[in-house]
């Protein structure tokens, strides 16, 4: 069983829109049309069982309507293969009741990004989501690190997260782009934290610039090399490691296939693709 921990898709009516908005900010290629079709389509095509989809409110007065259409999400695709998770917003003022809501929707969890929010990691407004979240048992995906699409903006370094984890208190915490995109030297800071996982999506090969488009410089393609990454694996343990492709930003397919290539083992493997997130997610692997 292969879960994709980390995947993006957009209502059918603005996908078309934002895929080619965020595909052109960031200078990268897409590899769905942004639609929970496009990422079945894409699952087939990688052998990938179940996809958790991540949306991100970059504004706070969209929280409530997101997380309702997360919830009609899964009523249509859960029994599918893909089910949402919800969000959720720094400055969204009924944080505490809305996160109550998302629990009660049956939503297994939030997503935030500090880049996008424009607030960091370790403010008190994301601190006080992440002790609500942890009280009501919403895993809590963060984007982590830099940002391809925001040069220069730092809100949610390794360092921030830690600081924030401690003064929160326990919650189950989801560090994307293993620990911290392109800060990868800084994730041993979230070791000793407990209940802290990483996940793989757009880490582990190269970027794939659109069509004729020449912003990455070559010297600035590579991301993780199969070195790194494993190295980084273990330190942390496969089991505190999530399969993700960051789909539609990168190809599911390839995603996989690149995890296996990489020098784990089958053991942790298994774990990364399965195991790990069927633990987090309380279902069953078989």
């Amino acid at each position: 069983m292969i879960i994709d921990f980390h995947t993006h898709s957009f209502p059918e009516k603005i996908a078309a829109s934002a895929v080619e908005k965020l595909s052109s900010t960031a200078h990268i290629k897409a590899f769905s049309d942004g639609t929970a079709r496009g990422i079945l389509k894409s699952m087939s095509e990688a052998g990938v069982d179940l996809s958790v989809m991540l949306p991100v409110a970059v504004k706070a007065s969209n929280v409530e309507s997101m997380n309702t259409y997360s919830a009609q999400f899964n009523e249509l695709y859960a029994d599918k293969g893909i089910f949402s998770f919800g969000c959720m917003h720094p400055d969204y003022e009924n944080w505490k009741y809305e996160l109550g809501r998302v629990a009660q929707l049956g939503l297994k969890g939030i997503k935030i990004h500090p880049v996008y929010q424009g607030v960091n990691q370790n403010d008190i407004r994301y601190i006080r989501i992440l002790e609500r979240a942890g009280e009501l048992g919403l895993v809590v995906v963060a984007h982590a690190g830099l940002d391809i699409g925001f040069p220069g903006a730092v809100n949610s370094t390794p360092k921030m997260i830690s600081e924030a984890l401690k003064q929160a208190g326990p919650v189950k915490f989801v560090a994307a782009h293993m620990g911290g995109w392109k800060l990868w030297d800084e994730a041993e800071e979230l070791l000793p934290i407990p209940n802290v996982y990483l996940d793989t999506a757009f880490t582990l090969g190269g970027i794939t610039p659109r069509e004729n488009d020449s912003y990455y410089a070559e010297n600035d393609s590579l991301l993780m090399n199969s070195g790194q990454f494993c190295s980084l694996v273990r330190k942390f343990g496969a089991d505190r490691v999530l399969f993700g492709s960051d789909s539609p930003w990168d190809s599911q397919k390839k995603a996989v296939e690149r995890i296996k290539s990489s020098g784990l083992s089958e053991s942790e493997l298994e774990k990364i693709f399965c195991t790990a997130a069927c633990g987090l997610l309380n279902i069953n692997d078989k």
